[in-house]
Order: C-alpha cells, then structure tokens, then sequence
C-alpha cells in the first residue's frame, strides 16, 4: 500500500501555547485510522493543522501528503490535493445554497485536476446519488449551507460534501458527537460506503460507540500532544473499560 501521509516530529503552537508537542504518524492507502484521548490533548488541533487552519503555528517538524510537503500549501491547495476535514461544529454560510457551495467547490477541484466544469445534468443526478448515502432530504438543498439545519443534518451534510470531492484521505473530527443512534448509523454507513483502496480516513473521537461502526485499523492515543500508545481495533474497549490512566499518561 502507499504512503498517503507521513507526519514526523510536528510541533504547533496557538497564540504562542505549544499544543502538539512532537506527533509521528503514518497513514497508507485503504487504511482507518482512530485518535482518541482525554479532553484537551491536542487531538483537534491535530485535524485543523493538518487542514491548513491559519491560527496555528508550525513550530517544527514535517508532513508529507502524497509526496508533497503539505504544510508548505495553504489550506484550499491542500483542499485540491484531495485532504477533507469535516467540521466538529460545521459553519452555516447564510445566502450561499448548498447546490451553488457544491458545484463551485467540486468545479474546483476539477480545474485543479485539468478537468472540464461539471454539466448541470451530470452535477444533480451526482447529488442526488450521493444523498442517498446519508439519507439526506432533497429539501437540504436550496437551503443556505447548514442554515437551519439540525446537529445530525450538519452531520450528514459533511459527509455528503465528502461524498461529492472524493478526498484521498477524510479527516472527521468527532463526526458522532450529538448524534442519536440512527444518525449516527446513518453517518458511519456513508463514511464505511465511500471508503476505498486509494483512500484513507483519521477519525478523531472520544467514544468507543462510532468504532463499533466504522472500524479502524489503528488506534492512537493522544496525550500532552504527543502519540502516547497505538493498538489495533480492540484497544477501543479497552480504553472504554479503563480508561486513559492505566496507560500512564
């Protein structure tokens, strides 16, 4: 399998706090990964640095997104380089309605790729596909982005727009927070639907529940923002059992 991304040594800092303090990892074609931890280890923070966020500061280290130096991108290259971050708390864009939001950013990233603009005929029968992923209501769509939307709407609505840019690697930042039982089924089979060979995802959670429906290869424990401990699927029930302090962090 390839190598997506390679993190080595990557120090950030906000407002002259040092949060990630040193984080190693490596992420291969068709893999899932998990970050979990205690609340305040940087594990967020990880995802927006990663993304291109512009309040953070690189300090040190390097990252490498198919064989380029990612951090040297701003954040919409990255974007068209094909890494997706699906909000924690998703934005409403008041005014801007979800079809002209995604046909603008899907022709995006097709100019990106030398690819000609999206027919109107092509980009609705896409949408209409992709929504059936995540259950979405055809309503959703001439609303303003997220606008009037409920948690689990929000929710789905980020991993429709995952849907339609098909990343090479989906970064979901607590995708389960807020979530009953069904939206949160209905999310993990969209998210388990769109995963393929050539990508990868890092899913980033507090909750042993969302790995029991999307379940991953690795997990990592994040701690003083650093990678503390990594395991494999079951190490979830584990840290669900015991919590964080028997690993001594």
């Amino acid at each position: 399998m390839n190598e997506l991304l390679h993190i080595e040594d990557l120090h950030a800092s906000i407002e002259g706090k040092e949060i990630l303090q040193g984080i190693n990892l490596t992420i291969r074609e068709g893999e899932i990964h998990a970050i979990m931890g205690p609340n305040g280890a940087g594990k967020s923070t990880l995802g927006a640095v990663l993304a291109g966020h512009p309040s953070y500061e690189v300090t040190q280290g390097k990252v490498v997104f198919r064989g380029k130096d990612l951090l040297s991108m701003p954040a919409e290259q990255r974007a068209r380089e094909g890494l997706f971050l699906s909000f924690q708390y998703p934005v409403e864009i008041p005014g801007v309605s979800m079809v002209n939001f995604m046909r603008a950013a899907l022709n995006d990233k097709r100019a990106y790729e030398g690819k000609e603009p999206i027919a109107a005929t092509d980009f609705l029968k896409l949408m209409r596909e992709k929504k059936q992923l995540v259950e979405m209501a055809d309503k959703l769509n001439n609303r303003s982005v997220n606008e009037g939307f409920s948690g689990g709407e929000k929710k789905k609505n980020e991993i429709f727009q995952m849907a339609m840019l098909e990343p090479r690697l989906s970064i979901l930042d607590e995708i389960d927070s807020g979530l009953d039982i069904d939206a949160l089924r209905i999310v993990a089979n969209g998210v388990n639907a769109l995963h393929k060979e050539d990508n990868a995802c890092l899913l980033i959670t507090h909750y042993q529940r969302l790995l029991d429906y999307i379940v991953p290869d690795y997990i990592h424990v994040l701690a003083n923002g650093k990678i503390v401990y990594s395991g494999g699927k079951e190490l979830a029930k584990e840290l669900e059992e015991k919590g964080y302090e028997w690993l001594n962090i």
